[in-house]
């Protein structure tokens, strides 16, 4: 598996940063000088000549011409929100312009729900449901449903090559000791953490604050962990509160999925 990366492409929640309506010294900071504008989450896993990507959100076609790739046949979804699919029309016309169908895979009713908002997809793409497992670049894949607070639920995606076992777990919160056994015994876990410490009243809330996500790190202790879906209040020029072996993911940062 030597050579195997993972790449930030996104690292923001659901309305990235800057958000359109706001003001704060973080949106404003990333309007002027771009340390904290985050496009909304999703990343891509290359391997050798294969390279795959987990989530389409919004911002897809811009992360493409930053990359300078001209096309991605295959890609994983989390979740049917729109900040994780509302990519899937340009990725599904940029395939028929190849003429090269790409390959979708999502757990069946993911699926179902993004048929049911883009009913053209499967024109475009070929659908395949991973609920039993599916192998990409080399990397067994396995997923299973996680709370999503207020927002239902995801999945979250565990892979694994050789002697290195990863977790792609972007939205999620208080996770019950079932959904958390998957994360024990990582070698990295990369953890959706939407706010350094969210004070809304905790019913209202869909995905883990920092404060929350120490607490679970405590628990399933992965050998390292990367926090990403980060909003506007995490400002990546301050210290933030991070445990030993933790990160914030940067746009373009690349991780090596072999140390």
């Amino acid at each position: 598996m030597s050579g195997d990366t993972l790449t930030f492409l996104g690292t923001g929640d659901a309305m990235g940063v800057p958000r359109v309506y706001c003001d704060c010294e973080v949106c404003t900071e990333a309007r002027n000088t771009g340390v904290n504008r985050r496009l909304r989450s999703s990343v891509m896993v290359e391997c050798g000549e294969a390279s795959f990507m987990i989530d389409c959100g919004p911002d897809w076609r811009f992360m493409m011409e930053r990359l300078g790739k001209r096309k991605m046949r295959d890609m994983l979804i989390t979740h049917a929100h729109f900040d994780h699919i509302g990519g899937l029309p340009e990725w599904s016309d940029a395939c028929r312009w190849l003429g090269e169908k790409g390959r979708l895979y999502a757990p069946a009713d993911v699926l179902e729900q993004i048929v049911r908002q883009y009913p053209w997809l499967p024109r475009q793409m070929e659908m395949t449901a991973v609920d039993d497992g599916i192998t990409l670049g080399g990397w067994e894949i396995s997923c299973w449903k996680v709370n999503h607070g207020k927002n239902g639920y995801s999945y979250a995606y565990r892979l694994q090559k050789g002697e290195y076992t990863w977790v792609y777990n972007s939205d999620s919160i208080n996770l019950s000791p079932a959904e958390k056994e998957p994360l024990k015994g990582l070698d990295l876990l990369v953890l959706g953490t939407s706010f350094v410490h969210e004070t809304a009243i905790f019913e209202s809330r869909s995905v883990y604050d920092m404060k929350e996500a120490a607490q679970l790190l405590s628990e399933v202790n992965p050998r390292q962990t990367i926090y990403t879906h980060m909003s506007h209040d995490v400002d990546v020029r301050k210290e933030l509160p991070l445990p030993e072996g933790v990160s914030v993911a940067m746009t373009g940062m690349t991780v090596d999925l072999s140390k």
